[in-house]
């Protein structure tokens, strides 16, 4: 490997190290991100006569306030100590907001069950999962152990 090569691999790189996140805050700030993304894509696909289509994103009505919910979750997930897994009513908060963000999704759903599309059971997905990653996940079940003592 050429000298300059080698200089730019073993260079430490302060924004990597400022990365530093617990498993779990990583897990939540990657569902938070796929919530939010799921709230642009389309929750409503209609089609007439296979000539005119069109689709309703999830920014309208209660998917505002599921958006607000993934933004919240992200946001708290991000402050604080990022190395430390969620502890007391910081992992209360975040799962009540990925919680909040998955049944105003299921509410929107229930409002109109036909024609859904994808963009709605990313949203629910990345709520009921982001949910179940601080609330229900501990910890210990992330770190790297030996399979045999």
């Amino acid at each position: 490997m050429p000298k300059s090569q080698k200089s730019r691999h073993n260079q430490n790189h302060p924004v990597m190290e400022q990365m530093n996140f617990h498993k779990q805050k990583l897990y939540a700030l990657i569902a938070a991100a796929i919530g939010v993304i799921a709230m642009f894509l389309p929750w409503w696909k209609v089609s007439f006569g296979g000539f005119i289509s069109t689709s309703v994103n999830g920014m309208h009505d209660l998917g505002i306030l599921a958006f607000i919910g993934f933004i919240a979750a992200g946001a708290l997930t991000y402050m604080g100590d990022k190395t430390k897994p969620f502890a007391g009513q910081n992992k209360l908060i975040v799962a009540g907001c990925f919680g909040g963000a998955a049944l105003f999704t299921l509410i929107q759903y229930l409002q109109q069950t036909s024609f859904t599309a994808f963009g709605m059971w990313l949203s629910l997905v990345a709520g009921i999962g982001g949910a179940l990653i601080v609330y229900v996940l501990k910890p210990e079940q992330l770190e790297n152990k030996p399979l045999m003592p």
